[in-house]
């Protein structure tokens, strides 16, 4: 059986705006790399350090949710020296939700006065129930916006 599995993009908010306005996910400043271990089902829920990238004022908080739709990585075709993956998603409404009030229940994040750490590399998987909770947090009924895959049949 295949497991559906739960991540996080670290991506400045105007960045994350342009994501879902577009229906798609970009991470690692275009990089195909986190894009290729995602699977149609899977969570992405965005944390954004900052409002604008590069140096916008401090936000510190999860700022956009959804489900990774069908299909396939793609290179944008938009110009740019060297176009970014992207993969479709199909984002929920929610609101943004401060990370701080959450950081004492995430068990992703080991050291809770060194929270930051956790966000580092620029994409994470996490455990179900932490993104269960990053997703009530922002407004969302976890259990049925990913609901249990129904056992196989023998």
């Amino acid at each position: 059986m295949n497991s559906r599995n739960y991540w996080i993009g670290v991506v400045a908010q105007d960045h994350v705006a342009a994501g879902v306005a577009g229906g798609f996910a970009q991470l690692n400043h275009g990089k195909a790399g986190p894009l290729e271990r995602m699977r149609e089902g899977d969570g992405l829920a965005y944390y954004s350090p900052r409002a604008t990238w590069p140096d916008g004022p401090p936000l510190q908080a999860f700022t956009a949710i959804g489900r990774v739709a069908a299909g396939g990585i793609r290179q944008a075709g938009d110009g740019a020296p060297f176009p970014p993956f992207r993969r479709a998603v199909d984002y929920l409404p929610s609101r943004a939700v401060p990370v701080r009030p959450l950081i004492g229940a995430l068990t992703f994040i080991r050291s809770k006065d060194h929270w930051g750490a956790a966000f580092r590399f620029g994409f994470l998987r996490v455990p179900e129930e932490d993104f269960a909770r990053i997703a009530a947090a922002m407004g969302r009924d976890f259990a049925a916006d990913f609901p249990a895959a129904a056992p196989a049949s023998t």
